[in-house]
């Protein structure tokens, strides 16, 4: 150990004497810094040149780092750690959020119709009212009249005639409509069910404004109809501040990268221009989702690695195989407990997602694919499994499922087997743990929802982050829901299936920037490695369970640069 510890301290004197020559343009000092590199685990100062890190090492070492023009930071023994990176999120989708109605608190239908009747009378006659974050199960009560514990679309109307109203479900899988936006998006009686999606309709045959899985996409369709009424440059202004505000509220919340499950070309267009100009705050990693006879022509014209100084990557695919479970479109082997008629929704065409794979190893890109129920992920692992049969040579591809929730005993083992990355969100744990047992029953619940430690210890890579919007984008309620899997009940889901401390930390750090194969330049705090740095009031890896959610981002350090100070 003595000799260890030599060796530590020769390698900081030399770095020591490099930056004498070279001061650093920031030092953090006298804190607790966690690096997740084990040769070197613990650190009381570090510091910055440029946007790496050059060095780390005691407080009485950093004292030589310094320079005229050296930014120093006393952390006050706050806690560094390497920057959150959101595994899982909707980067653009969670800056719209932020400019239609907020559901999410809303307890009863009556509530949300509320919220709608105030922004019917703001808006003028034909502008659409949105809204995102409503979810059926977190009602203290059921509307009256209801189909399956949905409303009918005559409570929007009364309050709404003249606009049309899109409120899509927490999930992001549902959308509930007024009669305008029926008559927009040209849905009647008379209206077949699209593929993967379900126009719910009463006994009468009427719908009822509930569109299920891709049937949302009609009113979602009619909805940017009347947007195209904007200018192009009304259009990119708007595209602009809603990444502006994306950007603020992830660095908001320490987070220092987001994985950005899925955007359209023109986004990245937009994205690419930002990041060439510096103008993007946060780094992004970001999966297409665009349909195959969009994509085939241009995927080796999308595939960025690192532009505009490791602001912006480009290299993975997204496809969606099902639903989610609190709508019930999550695609399950058996049915659904509390709807025995219903086993849930294939959203898309396996085979479609076949071609997508062809064209994702073809481009050398990653594929990631939404599973959400049992069937969906063994639909998953299966296609993935062919593949990699048919590409022997291929190795290392880290193709991710992303969401992984609710899994057959069977399968669990096939993702470390497989090197299938399981990109999950702890939140969902404790925000869907109220309803699962009713969706699944407690043996299917037991055996797979949100096994975390059954990956683990299979040796499969877990992902951490929030699904933001769907979720709210803190990693630290998500690193809470983690390590407690507590419901707001006080009851413990599956108390044996919970993450240490460090395995969380992990899964927000080092984990997710392997699954994006950029663990040499992230997730832990090295020298050389980007300086990308979350600090915090408090130490969550050791403060009692209740004060994680008290703790505060003071910090949010970006390529050397404070990005966020609270």
């Amino acid at each position: 150990m003595s000799g260890q510890r030599g060796r530590l301290i020769a390698v900081q004197m030399a770095l020591a004497s490099v930056l004498v020559a070279q001061p650093a343009s920031l030092i953090l000092r006298n804190g607790k810094i966690v690096t997740l590199n084990p040769s070197a685990p613990m650190a009381e100062a570090l510091a910055v040149r440029g946007d790496r890190i050059a060095a780390l090492g005691s407080n009485r070492v950093s004292k030589s780092w310094m320079g005229p023009q050296t930014r120093v930071i006393d952390l006050h023994g706050m806690l560094a750690i390497p920057g959150f990176i959101e595994g899982h999120g909707h980067f653009t989708a969670m800056g719209e959020f932020r400019l239609g109605l907020d559901l999410r608190e809303a307890r009863t239908w009556d509530a949300i119709v509320a919220q709608v009747a105030g922004a019917a009378k703001l808006a003028t006659p034909g502008e659409w009212i949105i809204g995102r974050g409503w979810h059926q199960s977190k009602w203290d009560r059921a509307p009256e009249p209801s189909v399956e514990g949905f409303p009918m679309h005559a409570s929007l109307d009364a309050v709404s005639p003249n606009n049309p109203v899109l409120l899509t479900h927490a999930s992001g899988h549902a959308t509930f409509v007024n009669q305008k936006a029926l008559e927009a998006a040209g849905i009647t009686g008379a209206t077949l069910n699209p593929p993967g999606g379900e126009i719910l309709k009463d006994p009468k045959g009427y719908p009822t404004g509930l569109l299920r899985e891709t049937a949302g996409r009609l009113a979602d369709q009619a909805y940017s109809r009347w947007q195209t009424k904007r200018t192009p440059a009304e259009r990119a202004a708007g595209l602009r501040k809603v990444i502006d505000l994306a950007s603020y509220e992830s660095l908001s919340n320490g987070i220092t990268t987001f994985e950005d499950a899925g955007s359209p070309l023109d986004t990245v267009d937009v994205l690419r221009s930002m990041a060439a100009g510096q103008a993007l705050r946060l780094r992004l990693w970001v999966m297409l989702r665009a349909p195959n006879s969009e994509l085939a022509p241009a995927l080796d014209r999308y595939r960025i690695i690192g532009e505009g100084a490791n602001h912006l990557t480009v290299r993975a695919i997204k496809r969606q195989i099902d639903g989610a479970l609190g709508s019930r479109g999550a695609w399950l082997l058996d049915p659904y407990t509390d709807q025995p008629g219903s086993s849930g929704l294939n959203t898309e065409d396996t085979e479609d997602i076949r071609r997508t794979a062809e064209l994702a190893i073809e481009h050398g890109y990653q594929l990631a694919v939404h599973a959400i129920g049992d069937r969906a992920n063994r639909e998953t692992l299966d296609l993935y499994e062919q593949e990699f049969r048919r590409h022997p040579d291929q190795r290392d591809l880290r193709w991710r499922i992303e969401h992984a929730q609710h899994l057959s005993s069977a399968d669990i083992p096939r993702f470390a087997k497989l090197g299938v990355i399981a990109a999950m969100q702890g939140i969902h744990c404790t925000s869907d743990g109220p309803f699962v047992i009713l969706r699944l029953g407690p043996k299917r619940a037991e055996e797979g929802a949100y096994v975390w430690q059954k990956l683990i210890e299979t040796g499969a890579i877990v992902g951490n982050g929030t699904d933001a919007p769907v979720e709210d984008v803190s990693p630290l309620a998500s690193f809470h829901a983690s390590v407690s899997r507590r419901l707001k009940d006080g009851t413990v889901f599956f108390p044996n299936q919970r993450m240490s401390r460090e395995q969380a930390l992990r899964s927000y750090t080092w984990n997710n920037a392997y699954a994006a194969f950029e663990e040499k330049v992230k997730g832990s705090l090295e020298p050389g490695k980007l300086a990308d740095i979350t600090v915090l009031s408090r130490d969550i890896l050791t403060v009692p369970e209740d004060e994680i959610l008290a703790t505060d981002v003071v910090y949010t350090i970006v390529g050397g640069q404070v990005a966020y100070q609270r």
